[in-house]
């Protein structure tokens, strides 16, 4: 039979099956070692079960389906009643329910015991592979906890549904619910990262018993984006007085009477990424709230959250990396051309190769991190892992998410750039934990900030890194280049805090890959991110030098 006859024009042949059936966790060396070395090892059965259940085609389906069908906001009921209902495809919730049964809002709070931080950072670079829009509330949660704390009152009747495993997505009071979730609302039109220009007042409710710390307060003003609105509650910045500076507020979606808060959306942001999740504008009506933190303290109030959302964007990017390096390994390895399939191809291997560093890298760089978090003995290293390397980590890391996405989006050619694939998720998504809670620039500033308040914890970070890089010319020569650049003046240290944290980055990677993998990992990092001369301000991925054995890179990166 003619298969080009009338109706048949061609068989379809030489394009890529769906990965889909592998576990995330045991497919990942590096993730697996990390895991067992800072001390999760306890967890390993969770991670395993649940990386070969998140690989199941209908789970991977939910990422698609979320992004697909993106929240609808309806201000008014039909009858004209003001509701600011928010409407998410089932998929949204279906991941919710994966994520908190996973543990991702709160597992080192609710259950606290060494290695809890790093187990919980591990599932979230799971999960993160799938979706990652339904993290930013998990992620706001979890970092909600450690400031709600310190408020034992507020905790008390918080707790139970801050910690619980559930999904409640009812549209209730929190005391109706089973669990809540916690958003945050601080940047303006007006400031942007700038959080101490903001202007939305709070005044003090005179007859509820005082003000200031546990005080009731109502709020007027608006926030330029808050995140996820649909939460039971949100962490917002107001000013109560205009020599005071801006304080920190709890303030829930319902009142303590069970009437919907005056807290109005306007609009809901249209993204390019993270589209599953809402974003939204809104604006303050004498929105209740209770004061969190001392008054005009909630910049240091917010900051211990946003050290624990910094480190989630790390991680959310570092996954990204890894689902778009399996996907790209995947790809080259089932797709051929001019003859050859991809993988077998010299410069393709070259490419993989480069991003299997970048990724490995990335994910050793985010589980360290992720010990320092949990970390008890209050030492000086652990302290400038947390204080100094946690923003460095948050830059650099999510700035390479963004070209690593792209280059493994090339790898597919046409395809990836299509949507019915996830490359373009991927890429779309990427920019993301850039931008969000503190843009490149604010996180180097940032940087250099903890080097010029904690100078012992650097010195006892770099001495510590001295140790290791003695045995490696290059290493130990980038480490005294940064040494160089930071005894420099403080204009130029400043115009310079972009290489400095890029710097930092790099060596902290090179030393902890020279630590915990294979010689042929660390050496081929260290020879094209570190050693002097090797063109890091310009390269682009696939310029690894060709003496190195590219296939044993993609090989261990993601095994056949």
């Amino acid at each position: 039979m003619d298969m080009f006859g009338p109706g048949n024009t061609h068989e379809v042949t030489n394009q890529v099956p769906l990965l889909a059936d592998y576990n995330l966790f045991t497919s990942d060396p590096a993730l697996v070692a990390a895991v067992d070395r800072e001390g999760a090892g306890w967890h390993r059965t969770a991670l395993e079960r649940d990386g070969a259940a998140l690989t199941k085609p209908d789970v991977l389906a939910l990422g698609e389906l979320a992004n697909r069908h993106t929240p609808e906001l309806s201000t008014h009921s039909p009858r004209g009643e003001r509701i600011d209902a928010l409407e998410f495809h089932p998929a949204w919730h279906t991941l919710l329910a994966q994520l908190r049964g996973a543990g991702l809002h709160a597992l080192p709070f609710a259950h606290p015991q060494p290695g809890a931080m790093v187990a919980r950072c591990a599932a979230y670079l799971l999960h993160a592979q799938i979706e990652s829009g339904a993290l930013c509330p998990m992620t706001m949660t979890f970092a909600s906890i450690p400031v709600l704390q310190r408020e034992p009152e507020l905790f008390a009747a918080l707790r139970d549904k801050l910690y619980a495993r559930e999904h409640d997505p009812r549209d209730l009071p929190f005391a109706q619910k089973t669990s809540m979730m916690i958003g945050m609302g601080m940047t303006e039109k007006q400031g942007g990262s700038d959080v101490r220009s903001n202007r939305t007042r709070a005044f003090a409710v005179h007859d509820s018993g005082g003000s200031g710390r546990g005080g009731e307060y109502r709020l007027v003003g608006h926030k330029w984006f808050f995140s996820a609105p649909q939460c039971d509650a949100h962490l917002v910045l107001a000013r109560t007085d205009d020599h005071e500076g801006v304080s920190c507020f709890f303030v829930p979606r319902f009142t303590p009477d069970g009437g919907k808060n005056a807290v109005r959306i306007q609009r809901l942001k249209n993204k390019l990424g993270n589209r599953s999740n809402a974003s939204s504008e809104v604006e303050f009506f004498d929105a209740y709230g209770v004061m969190v933190g001392d008054a005009g303290r909630g910049v240091p109030t917010i900051i211990e959250m946003a050290s624990y959302t910094r480190l989630d964007c790390a991680l959310g990017s570092a996954a990204l990396m890894r689902a778009a390096l399996v996907q790209a390994i995947h790809h080259a390895r089932h797709r051929s051309a001019f003859g050859r399939m991809l993988a077998e191809q010299p410069l393709m291997r070259n490419v993989l190769a480069d991003l299997a560093l970048e990724s490995e890298a990335a994910t050793l760089l985010v589980m360290r991190l992720a010990r320092a978090f949990e970390d008890t003995t209050g030492t000086l290293e652990e302290r400038a892992w947390r204080r100094l390397v946690t923003p460095a980590a948050k830059y650099w890391v999510c700035k390479r998410a963004l070209e690593f996405t792209g280059e493994a989006m090339e790898v597919w050619g046409g395809n990836g750039y299509v949507e019915e694939g996830p490359m373009a998720r991927f890429y779309r998504e990427a920019p993301v934990n850039s931008i969000w809670e503190g843009s490149g620039n604010v996180m180097c500033l940032d940087v250099l900030r903890a080097l010029e308040r904690e100078p012992e914890a650097a010195q006892a970070l770099l001495t510590g890194w001295r140790s290791v890089a003695q045995n490696h010319a290059a290493l130990a020569g980038a480490l005294d280049r940064l040494l160089t650049t930071l005894t420099t003046s403080s204009d130029i240290r400043e115009a310079s805090a972009r290489r400095i944290a890029q710097q930092l980055i790099l060596i902290g990677q090179a030393v902890l890959l020279v630590q915990h993998a294979p010689s042929c990992v660390a050496d081929a990092f260290i020879a094209t991110r570190v050693a002097d001369g090797c063109g890091d301000s310009g390269r682009v991925y696939g310029s690894l030098p060709p003496t190195l054995d590219h296939a044993a890179l993609v090989e261990r990166a993601f095994a056949a």
